[in-house]
C-alpha cells in the first residue's frame, strides 16, 4: 500500500478505517472506484485487485463498522442505512461522483448505492453476487459454511473448506484462500460479521434492478459454489445497461485472476460515454 493513505476517521459518529490512493496522472480527475468488500473480509483482502488495476486510479477501501479495523456500530443496520452512511463517507473524502465495485456481499451494498446515489454514483461493477433473499442459492451445506465468520478466524478451517465454497482455483490450491483471508486481513468482533448478515435478510434487489440507470459491469465465474452463475446472468438481463462477462472462475476469481480481470475492469471505467450516458 505504498500510495494508499491509511486512517480512521468518524462519519456520522461512527469509527470507520479507510485507505485511500489518490487518482494522479491522466485519471487525476476522473471519480474515485469505490470498493465493496464481500462478507467478514477487511480491506487489505482487496489488494491483489488494487495491485493489477491502473495504478492512476484513485481508489478507496473501507472496512464495514464491525469488520477488520472498524469499530461495531453499537447497533445493526439495514442495506439501506449503510448505503446512505457509505455515500456520506464518500462525501467526507471529498468526492461527490465515483465509480463503485461491489464483491459478493459487497455487490448487494454496490446496487443499493445505485439506486439511491443514483446522482453520485456513475458506472458500477458487480462481482460474483446475487439480488439478496430473491436469488438462486448455493447449495445448502456451502450456505451452512458461510453462516458464522469461523473461515475469517480459523486458518485450517479456512483450508478445509476453500475449494468447497470459493471454487476455481482454490480447488487446486486451498493454501490460497487460507492466504487470502488471514495473510495480511484483520479480523473485526464476531458481531460485526452477523450485522452483515442481519443487514441482508429479507434485503432484494429484484425489484429495483431495473430502475438501476448506471452503464453496469456483471462479472460472473462459470465455477463459483456460493453464488451460482445464473444469478450474474439474471442481472445482466434485469438491469437496462448492463453488460455480461463470464471468467473461468470461482467466487473469489477477481482476487486470484486479478491481472486477467483488472483490464476489462478498466475498460469498462474508460469507455467514452456514448449520447445517451
Amino acid at each position: 500500500m505504498s500510495r494508499d493513505r491509511l486512517r480512521t476517521i468518524a462519519v456520522r459518529g461512527i469509527q470507520v478505517r479507510v485507505s485511500l490512493r489518490p487518482g494522479r496522472g491522466r485519471l487525476a480527475d476522473a471519480p474515485p472506484l469505490l470498493l465493496c468488500n464481500g462478507i467478514g473480509a477487511s480491506l487489505e483482502a482487496l489488494q491483489p485487485l488494487v495491485d493489477a488495476l491502473d495504478p492512476d486510479r484513485g481508489v478507496i477501501r473501507f472496512d464495514v463498522p464491525g469488520v477488520g479495523g472498524s469499530p461495531a456500530p453499537p447497533f445493526p443496520y439495514s442495506m439501506a442505512a449503510l448505503s446512505s452512511w457509505v455515500t456520506a463517507l464518500v462525501a467526507r473524502l471529498g468526492h461527490r461522483e465515483f465509480d463503485v465495485l461491489g464483491l459478493s456481499w459487497g455487490g448487494a451494498l454496490a446496487q443499493q448505492l445505485a439506486l439511491q446515489s443514483r446522482r453520485r454514483v456513475r458506472r458500477v461493477v458487480l462481482v460474483a453476487t446475487g439480488t439478496g433473499s430473491l436469488m438462486v442459492p448455493a447449495h445448502p451445506q456451502v450456505l451452512a459454511k458461510m453462516l458464522t465468520p469461523r473461515r475469517h478466524r480459523d486458518p485450517a478451517y479456512a483450508r478445509s473448506i476453500a475449494a468447497e465454497i470459493y471454487g476455481g482455483t482454490m480447488r487446486d490450491d486451498p493454501e490460497a484462500g487460507a492466504r487470502l483471508l488471514h495473510a495480511t486481513t484483520r479480523s473485526g468482533p464476531k458481531r460485526g460479521y452477523y450485522y452483515q448478515l442481519a443487514a441482508t435478510t429479507g434485503w432484494s434487489s429484484l425489484p429495483f434492478l431495473p430502475l438501476l440507470a448506471q452503464p453496469t459491469l456483471v462479472l460472473g465465474g462459470d465455477d463459483d459454489p456460493i453464488v451460482p452463475l445464473v444469478n450474474a446472468r439474471m442481472i445482466a438481463r434485469l438491469v437496462p445497461r448492463a453488460r455480461l462477462h463470464v471468467y473461468r472462475g470461482g467466487h473469489l476469481g477477481i482476487l486470484t485472476e486479478a491481472r486477467d480481470l483488472a483490464p476489462v475492469i478498466e475498460r469498462f471505467l474508460t469507455d467514452v460515454p456514448d449520447q445517451t450516458e
